[in-house]
């Protein structure tokens, strides 16, 4: 299941998982966005609890934190390991990515 994440929450839920993190940043205005979320709840059925998790942060709402992580566009996807951000992915991706 997705989970929108906030400021308050990003740490619990990103930084400190114990499982690698998909964090979507995205706007409920940005169409190439909604494209984007169908790909990820698509992919966020075929993966476990245990493999990996995915979340959303709406860049309206959380605008400082998508600053914090130089998202300059949307949708703008992070990876995290171990708290770290392996990679970014600027654009609609396809699951494959």
């Amino acid at each position: 299941m997705i989970k929108h994440v906030t400021k308050s929450t990003y740490e619990a839920e990103v930084l400190k998982s114990t499982v690698p993190v998909v964090v979507d940043f995205w706007a409920a205005w940005c169409g190439p966005c909604r494209m984007q979320g169908t790909i990820l709840e698509q992919l966020d059925k075929e993966i476990t609890a245990n493999q990996a998790k995915i979340v959303k942060v709406n860049v309206d709402e959380e605008g400082e934190l998508a600053g914090t992580f130089g998202v300059q566009s949307i949708p703008t996807l992070l990876f995290y390991k171990d708290g770290k951000v392996v990679n970014k992915a600027v654009g609609v991706r396809d699951a494959a990515a």
